[in-house]
């Protein structure tokens, strides 16, 4: 039986150190390796690859070519071939040399590149990007996985030995953008487009140049009042668009090739143009107006709502805000002017319908936003895979439109004509030896980046390639792993808030149940369960008329209770205990017996992973079996206060007679 390799931290790739090993396990004896002549950051770190190669004395080997062409193919496309004599990684540029060779290294993991082997390919989403939430004290928000890779006690960590291992990780997934600093910008961080940080923020960018991906920051939209010079941040003020210009060509001449900014305004209590009573097309094209003469993004948020909402105003939906917010605006953007939008109308959920904005705004820059990071999934405790919720949001057709109308269409650019489409996510990492605190959790990371390469690729598929590469070819861990991957995500919507409702979790920090936690608060996050039944009305007829939002296909579909899929019916539909689901369940059992069965699923996990003990790493057996033990506690605690607030709501019994605390 196969044992995993040793170095958690190399998560999926290869360390360097073991490249020689790689091509001997596949009988391959390679005796040159041949790179371009030309001088790139990108072809520098493609030769440390092999520093630590030893080519073979065998008197048949073959020759490693890489070689640029003029196919002028899309950037980071490569071709393999495998020949008697040579093996050969093509592009028409450095990034997708450096792709194909972790292509070829993939699949001499996975033992798939036999002698004849011919293959091209090329990423299906442009824009693959990543956001960290860190902050300069070292803190990440929403980060379960230790402190930031790049800043501790409100400066830069000087040493980038660990942050490089971290920057080939992401190249590895083909990720090509990062934003480094958290979107809630305070006070250190206003300071980080200055000055103060800019040989840090050089060195930065020196280090991931190298591996094909472009920083970005995370800007404080108040900047010119905070940092001191002026008195306004109105973005129709001349002085205010002479600060930003003065600022980004300062950025400029110091890093060229800079990526751009994210901004998070007038949400959560973060400054915005609202407050000068400008539209959001105004604050943003302000930023692009100073960006465009360095070939610059802009990146704006539209997580936006009155995050202030009376409890008792049961009209006001948070749902419908980003829509009626951003909608109306679509043409008034910059072309250089990103909208990132969130994949659900509220804020990644276990389970809400994909945000009617996405795809809505055909004359508009937009890239989807996704969370790695397991804020309301488990936070690296509970097992969540979730390439699956994933898959479903890119399958989702908006139905906008007789062409291309999926929401990778849109990603992918071919839903309209604008010239930036793409997919942004809020990142799991931080400096845990296991890069992301579950060693599971890692599956999200490469899950993550191998999606936006091939949306196509099937979800059990990618769980046997990342269990493979990650603990070696071994049947029964294969086996084990990826089908654990594959149904946790349905395990943990199971034992917590049924049927697209949401929520239900501790305030603030979002582990762990607390039905009514949000309940009665001001962020507009209601379930609305009383003796009779629970849930949101959002329809034409008797809601808050959220439907209306969608294409009317979707429209009528989310609104005909008899249509309407079971597991969204509590975010659309307000339901009695005793309504009849299309299984043919009632609303309660249905609620009584997904939380029993979740937890006896964990209880399963537990089993499965016990079996493996001696086929993983002791470290690593023992960091996920630690943490399906807390899981176990946590799902039996969703359980029993589900069960038993829901019974002493409704006065119904669970009809199996199981233990409910009455």
């Amino acid at each position: 039986m196969e044992q995993v390799k040793e170095k958690a931290s190399s998560c999926w790739l290869v360390d360097r150190n073991n490249i020689s090993a790689l091509f001997s396990d596949n009988a391959l004896h390679i005796n040159a390796i041949l790179f371009p002549e030309t001088a790139s950051p990108v072809l520098d770190n493609l030769k440390k690859e092999f520093s630590a190669f030893s080519p073979t004395t065998a008197e048949k080997g073959k020759s490693l070519l890489f070689s640029l062409d003029s196919d002028g193919r899309r950037a980071g496309s490569f071709t393999l071939r495998h020949d008697e004599d040579v093996i050969e990684v093509s592009a028409s540029e450095m990034t997708g040399l450096l792709y194909g060779w972790f292509e070829l290294m993939k699949r001499l993991q996975l033992k798939d590149f036999s002698c004849g082997t011919y293959l091209s390919d090329s990423p299906a989403i442009t824009i693959r990007m990543l956001n960290h939430w860190d902050n300069m004290d070292g803190t990440i928000e929403r980060g379960y996985a230790g402190r930031s890779l790049f800043f501790t006690e409100n400066r830069f960590i000087g040493d980038h030995e660990k942050t490089g291992r971290y920057a080939r990780l992401l190249a590895s997934a083909g990720i090509n953008a990062l934003t480094i600093n958290n979107v809630n910008v305070h006070q250190v961080e206003t300071r980080l487009i200055t000055q103060e940080y800019r040989q840090a923020l050089i060195e930065l960018c020196d280090l991931f140049r190298g591996w094909g991906i472009q920083l970005f920051l995370s800007v404080n939209y108040a900047s010119p009042i905070e940092l001191g010079d002026l008195t306004t941040a109105d973005p129709l003020d001349a002085q205010v668009k002479a600060w930003w210009r003065h600022c980004f060509d300062a950025l400029y001449r110091d890093i060229p090739d800079f990526g751009g900014v994210v901004v998070k305004a007038d949400s959560e209590h973060r400054p915005g143009p609202f407050t000068y009573h400008r539209t959001h097309a105004d604050g943003a094209n302000m930023l692009g107006e100073a960006l465009a003469p360095h070939g610059g993004l802009v990146f704006w948020r539209c997580f936006v709502y009155n995050c202030q909402q009376d409890w008792r105003d049961r009209q006001t939906d948070r749902a419908r805000a980003a829509y009626e917010h951003f909608a109306p605006l679509d043409g008034q953007f910059r072309e250089n002017v990103i909208l990132q939008i969130k994949n659900g109308p509220m804020d990644f959920q276990v389970r809400e319908p994909v945000s009617p904005l996405l795809g809505a705004m055909p004359a508009t820059n937009q890239v989807l936003e996704l969370q790695i990071t397991q804020e309301y999934t488990g936070q690296q405790i509970d097992l969540f895979w979730l390439v699956p919720q994933w898959k479903t949001i890119l399958a989702f057709d908006t139905r906008l439109s007789s062409g291309p109308s999926t929401i990778e269409d849109l990603v992918c650019g071919r839903a309209n004509a604008m010239p930036h489409a793409g997919v942004t996510a809020v990142v799991n990492t931080g400096d845990d030896r296991f890069w992301t605190g579950h060693v599971l959790a890692q599956a999200n990371l490469y899950g993550y980046g191998r999606l936006l390469w091939n949306p196509a690729i099937e979800a059990g598929v990618l769980a046997r390639e990342w269990s493979q590469l990650t603990f070696g070819t071994d049947a029964e861990v294969t086996r084990t792993v990826s089908e654990m991957l594959l149904s946790s995500g349905q395990v943990y919507e199971d034992y917590t808030a049924p049927l697209g409702v949401g929520w239900m979790v501790n305030p603030h920090h979002h582990y762990g149940p607390n039905i009514d936690g949000y309940e009665y608060d001001v962020w507009g996050t209601y379930h609305y369960a009383d003796r009779n039944g629970l849930g949101v009305d959002r329809t034409l007829e008797s809601g808050t008329g959220y439907v209306a939002l969608y294409a009317p296909e979707n429209c009528q579909l989310y609104n005909d209770l008899q249509r309407c899929p079971d597991e969204l019916l509590l975010f659309f539909h307000f339901l009695r205990y005793d309504h009849r689901l299309k299984n043919g369940k009632s609303v309660i059992q249905h609620i009584y017996d997904t939380h029993f069965s979740g937890v006896e699923a964990v209880e399963g996990f537990i089993q499965r992973w016990q079996k493996l003990a001696t086929l993983i790493p002791s470290d690593i057996h023992r960091n996920v079996a630690e943490r399906l033990e807390k899981q176990k506690k946590n799902a039996s605690e969703w359980r029993d206060r589900i069960n038993t607030y829901f019974y002493r709501k409704s006065g119904i019994d669970d009809n199996k007679g199981r233990k409910i605390y009455k």
